[in-house]
């Protein structure tokens, strides 16, 4: 059975959350709709980042094989199922999106040869159905892969090790190219005059730390309880900080080599975008993004004790997840608001906390439908003895 206590322990407050938060989200839609649909996408992107974040985890678990993979397996599945709601929720933004982008306004691309130039990609219809294409490969994908474990649970069939591998490689490149069609989309295209080739990896670096760091911070909370209990030790701890250390690089490497480009490049076409986070308070909140993503995050999961420590751990785990959403912010607020000027709409935080409150709900619900631990997989015994040798 699974960890009901833990599970409730996240599923009261998360509707409550969720309850609160939807309030102040409406009443902010009825005084400032163009605010609302920005925090809005925010908020959505962070949370279906979580989710799709997880998917890619669980494709690379299946194609790398590992312990730390079977032991938060179940919780990077129950993420993923939560996509289905996540494109449902993704409905709203397509009414708001000439309050989004300059490029859904016809004024604007009239005046604008650039956004003339880019409207057979940037209009309003193509936008829609290329939404539909990532959404329907992602729902797709998750599908199979949940019903095969299902399968794996009922049967115990070792073939299935293998299905997953031929699911979960050709897998990871449809999704590392809808995403990066997703990131411009969604984001980069805030800001229609500025563009990077390495935006997409950056944003999906970003998914994969805020995943990996909620699942450390859940594997924590239900380890307190049987099935989990008696199997999660300082090893699998270990194995998921190192992991989590690997993420965080990779993100801080993605993160410098777009910022060397464009300061090497010296283009007004690049620069204008990084003035706009580097000056009028914003700057604050980059130092803020180095420090407590990379540099505070680098020298404690360097610590041995810090990664075998499971109190220890997960409190990096929750920094980072944290910071993730001031990362977010910090890469999409500006492209808003009045240049060279750091502010934070009420409705930033609000509708976050709604959605955020949803979507920890759905997470609760599905994670309590399947067994913690995937029991029949055959390399699980061997994983959880991996875990206990000194």
């Amino acid at each position: 059975m699974p960890a009901l206590a833990g599970l409730n322990r996240l599923r009261r407050p998360a509707l409550a959350a969720a309850c609160v938060g939807l309030l102040i989200t409406l009443i902010g839609a009825w005084l400032d709709l163009d605010q609302f649909f920005r925090a809005y996408l925010f908020g959505w992107l962070f949370w279906a980042g979580v989710a799709l974040g997880c998917l890619a985890i669980v494709m690379i678990q299946h194609v790398t094989g590992g312990a730390w993979g079977l032991v938060i397996r179940r919780i990077l599945e129950a993420a993923t199922r939560t996509l289905p709601w996540m494109a449902l929720l993704f409905v709203p933004l397509l009414f708001g999106l000439p309050r989004l982008y300059a490029w859904a306004r016809p004024g604007e691309v009239a005046a604008d040869p650039l956004l003339q130039h880019k409207q057979p990609y940037l209009n309003v219809s193509f936008f829609t159905v290329r939404a539909a294409i990532y959404f329907a490969s992602w729902i797709g994908l998750v599908w199979l892969l949940n019903r095969m474990s299902r399968a794996q649970d009922k049967t115990g069939d070792e073939k299935l090790v293998r299905r997953f591998q031929l699911v979960s490689a050709p897998g990871l490149l449809l999704f590392v190219l809808t995403m990066t069609f997703a990131s411009v989309d969604w984001v980069m295209s805030l800001e229609p005059h500025w563009f990077s080739t390495i935006y997409g990896v950056l944003l999906m670096s970003g998914m994969a730390v805020s995943a990996f760091s909620f699942a450390i911070a859940m594997l924590v909370l239900l380890a307190r309880e049987e099935p989990l209990s008696g199997v999660i030790t300082a090893n699998h701890m270990h194995d998921l900080g190192k992991l989590l250390f690997a993420f965080v690089m990779v993100w801080a490497y993605f993160a410098l080599s777009q910022f060397l480009i464009a300061y090497g490049g010296n283009l007004p076409e690049e620069i204008p975008w990084y003035l706009r986070r580097l000056q009028g308070g914003w700057e604050w909140v980059g130092l803020a993004v180095i420090l407590l993503h990379f540099a505070l995050p680098f020298l404690l999961l360097l610590m041995r004790r810090v990664k075998r420590d499971a109190g220890r751990l997960v409190k990096v785990a929750l920094l980072v997840f944290g910071i993730r959403i001031v990362d977010l912010y910090w890469m999409m607020a500006p492209a808003w608001g009045e240049p060279g000027r750091f502010q934070v709409h009420w409705l930033d935080i609000g509708a976050p906390v709604a959605l955020g409150g949803f979507w920890l709900w759905l997470f609760a619900r599905e994670l309590g439908r399947m067994p913690l631990l995937p029991m029949r997989d055959p390399y699980l015994q061997e994983a959880l003895s991996d875990g206990h040798e000194s």
